[in-house]
């Protein structure tokens, strides 16, 4: 099986029972039992990894009873794994008791998140696991109106999550958990149209956004999202530098089902806990990493946030103050939250950090107190580069989006802006980034050099002169691509048409006399 078949088993499977559960709550079912699966398997694997180091060939976690567990050895799996399931309480055992007593399938899955869940809170408060399986309700009348038909459902969810040969595709299991997890995120994005685009950013712009932060960078301390959704963007520096050249990850999000749909990501991926740092809440009113605690402030800061949002600004007469936001001395307008997001991300960076985030073009161009954030940003030399993006890379939407990259210590004193409209192929009806396209970009980014219609590298004076509009068309003038009319030539043949209609005329002429005299 080709990892395309497996994607599309995975598909099939997942869509099975979309007659049954909405396509909403599909999403959060499939999910969470993948994650429930991936625990289970990753607790079983390290605990038996450290039985065959002792010399227990054939001994299984899985297989023993749970009475052969006892409370201190319970205790040393949390001490050094974080969380403790017992082994009737793992993901296969569970689903096989479905086939001898489907009545308490139910109750035995609630009984597993519990042991999960308590064992986490007792190891770290619960920061890893506490939560994940909310709106995981195995009694919701969403999956059938008696007992039986919940777990007759909760089974068929089961057996399809079961059935996915994901043990066959690498030895790392965290490899293609994680890529089946991101396969379904993207999937339920795109088929959740514009809404799929507040939890999940496509991958190939994932990619051209990391590789504008990684430019020159063969290792980060730290990666930090303010609006993380799904995570999926977070990870992607992990995915082109490798682990063990990513440190930390840090990251925030307001939604509660796209927060924990981040945790699960970082897991899914065998993240270790000690290095994802995921927290839900309101990241502009209610940060939860101090920005004046050096502790947080990050190499790379890479961010898709929500375009032109409300939020409290000038209703919040605190905020004035925040230092986040004072810097530039007014704040965002409350009906538009674009730059909010943008100075809050700058309070985290550090002196040699990148941040790089993608940017509703109306926030490059509008006036007020837009642009007085736009004018301190620039006078400090903040802004590295705008880059103008293919329309319709987006789920559910056709907008154009544009990239802004900043910089704290930049070594030159110009601005770069990038016409990369044109820069995509066409799949269906969507475009996307190829790795060409991409790899294009970078160059021109790199490169920093004036090209026609291309590229436009600026100066102050220059940004000055435009009122600081950072809109790419500002500088960056479209080719034109409408046929040249040559004037001379074009006379030259309508008096050709003219003479000849002169004498065509004067024949017809000739001949109506002709015609009369007879």
């Amino acid at each position: 099986m080709t990892r395309d078949e497996l994607y599309k088993k995975i598909w099939n499977s997942a869509n099975s029972w979309r007659g049954t559960i909405d396509g909403y709550d599909t999403r959060v079912y499939v999910l969470t039992t993948l994650f429930y699966r991936y625990i289970s398997e990753h607790l079983t694997k390290v605990i038996n990894d450290e039985a065959l180091k002792d010399g227990l060939k054939d001994w299984d976690y899985a297989q023993l009873k749970d009475e052969e567990i006892n409370d201190e050895q319970a205790q040393g799996i949390i001490d050094d794994y974080g969380f403790f399931l017992k082994p009737s309480q793992l993901f296969e055992n569970v689903f096989k008791s479905a086939e001898v007593d489907e009545e308490n399938f139910n109750i035995r899955i609630n009984d597993a998140i519990k042991t999960l869940e308590d064992s986490n809170r007792s190891h770290n408060d619960g920061e890893d696991i506490v939560g994940l399986f909310e709106g995981y309700d195995v009694n919701s009348i969403k999956l059938g109106s008696t007992v039986t038909e919940r777990n007759r459902t909760l089974k068929k969810i089961f057996n399809e999550v079961a059935s996915w040969p994901l043990d066959s595709f690498s030895d790392n299991k965290d490899d293609i958990f994680g890529e089946a997890y991101m396969f379904l995120i993207s999937t339920y994005a795109a088929n959740a149209g514009k809404s799929g685009g507040e939890f999940f950013t496509p991958a190939e712009v994932s990619t051209l956004v990391a590789k504008l932060g990684l430019v020159n960078k063969e290792k980060v301390e730290s990666v930090y999202d303010p609006t993380c959704g799904s995570g999926s963007l977070l990870l992607k520096p992990i995915k082109i530098l490798g682990k063990d050249n990513v440190g930390e990850l840090y990251g925030q999000d307001k939604n509660l089902t796209t927060y924990n749909l981040c945790r699960m990501n970082m897991w899914l991926h065998g993240i270790s806990p000690e290095k994802f740092h995921i927290k839900h809440g309101d990241t502009l009113i209610d940060p939860k990493f101090d920005p004046e605690d050096n502790n947080y402030k990050f190499d790379l800061i890479v961010s898709n946030p929500p375009y032109s949002i409300k939020w409290e600004g000038k209703k919040n007469p605190l905020l004035i103050n925040d230092i986040r936001y004072s810097p530039a001395g007014v704040l965002a307008p409350s009906s538009k939250a674009d730059w909010a997001f943008v100075m809050h991300s700058l309070s985290h960076l550090k002196n040699d950090g990148t941040g790089v985030f993608i940017m509703f073009p109306g926030a490059l161009y509008r006036s007020g107190d837009e642009a007085k954030i736009r004018k301190y940003l620039i006078d400090k030399n903040f802004i590295d580069a705008v880059i103008q993006l293919p329309e319709n890379l987006f789920f559910g939407t056709s907008i154009s989006t544009c990239i802004l990259v900043l910089k704290k210590n930049k070594n030159t004193n110009d601005f770069v802006f990038i016409d990369a409209s044109k820069e995509f192929v066409k799949v269906t009806k969507d475009n996307q980034l190829s790795d060409q396209n991409i790899e294009n970009i970078l160059k021109l980014y790199t490169d920093r050099k004036n090209i026609d219609h291309l590229v436009t590298v600026a100066s102050l004076e220059d940004l000055k002169n435009k009122d600081y509009n950072l809109s790419v068309n500002a500088y960056v003038t479209k080719e034109d691509t409408k046929e040249k009319i040559d004037i001379k030539k074009l006379n030259a043949e309508l008096k050709e048409i003219v003479a000849r209609q002169d004498e065509l005329r004067k024949k017809i002429d000739e001949i109506i006399l002709e015609l009369e005299g007879e």
